[in-house]
């Protein structure tokens, strides 16, 4: 029988530093790999992100690799991007996620398909995040989004994701308003490099009774810091953080890492986690939670 894991959102709500992280599903059937890392992470993260085909890319699903992550015992955040699902598909598979024992929701847009391996692949964009969140509120309170009574309501936590070095404060903070309105109660930030704009934003926001946990991103070589900002918005990885890993060589990750070490530690006073992305370097998430002393 599957041990109940710990809920994200009661560790958020007791006012315990929450510590969340994230895997890419795999491009394939082979999840071994995965699992074995994920084992090695139960007791010290209190949830664990599973992507939904992020930047387009088709990979296996979210919601199997989450049930398999929740059977380890961890409490997964299941993704959810508007980009491939309507809004019937949607919801079923929200009350499968339910059934199976997920109770986390990360309400994304998803990025358009031609970014992706499949450029020619028609967007769906039914919902868009803030629509999606609405619709899990009416699943919670027993009721489809055309009004129809469940027989049984789901019980999801709901997320949302915001971009808090964002140019243009102004818009970012009036989305996040909405969202928090849409039922919002956790929000998984994109990178933070610059703890200083980040505490700024933490201010402005501080008013919402809602939680924020810090993304950490680890950077493996300069080259991904210099692709992230010429290509992500809001994204602003300082030159002297460039300037490290470039000079770091083949010690590149272990810069990277000690650089998300130190954005944690920095970010720490000032929000309610952390959500920690490895991309490729997932086998460092154990080494970066110790550093940091989080567990």
């Amino acid at each position: 029988m599957t041990r109940e894991p710990q809920r994200l959102i009661d560790v958020l709500n007791r006012g315990t530093f929450a510590v969340t992280v994230e895997y890419n599903p795999p491009k394939g059937t082979h999840i071994a790999s995965l699992l074995e890392s994920a084992k090695q992470l139960v007791g010290r993260v209190h949830g664990v992100n599973v992507t939904d085909n992020t930047a387009a890319v088709v990979r296996a699903g979210s919601l199997p690799v989450c049930r398999l992550l929740y059977e380890l015992g961890h409490d997964p955040v299941m993704q959810l991007t508007c980009r491939d699902r309507n809004r019937i598909a949607m919801q079923s598979d929200l009350m499968g996620a339910h059934m199976l024992g997920i109770r986390n929701i990360l309400c994304l847009t998803g990025d358009y398909p031609t970014v992706g391996d499949h450029k020619e692949a028609k967007p769906v964009y039914d919902l868009d995040s803030v629509q999606v969140m609405q619709l899990v509120q009416g699943l919670n309170n027993g009721k489809d989004m055309v009004g129809n009574k469940l027989d049984g309501a789901t019980a999801f936590a709901i997320g949302a994701a915001v971009t808090p070095e964002a140019d243009l404060v102004g818009p970012v903070l009036a989305k996040f308003e909405v969202k928090v309105k849409a039922g919002a109660q956790f929000f998984q930030t994109q990178a933070v490099y610059n703890p200083d704009v980040f505490a700024s934003f933490m201010k402005q926001v501080r008013p919402f009774k809602v939680k924020v946990l810090a993304g950490i991103l680890v950077l493996r070589n300069h080259k991904m810091a210099e692709f992230m900002n010429a290509n992500i918005p809001g994204m602003s990885v300082p030159k002297e953080m460039i300037d490290e890993l470039k000079a770091a060589g083949d010690r590149a990750e272990d810069v990277g890492v000690e650089i998300a070490v130190q954005s944690i530690k920095a970010v720490q006073p000032h929000c309610d986690g952390v959500h920690i992305m490895a991309i490729k370097a997932t086998h460092r998430l154990g080494e970066i939670i110790t550093k940091a002393e989080l567990g």
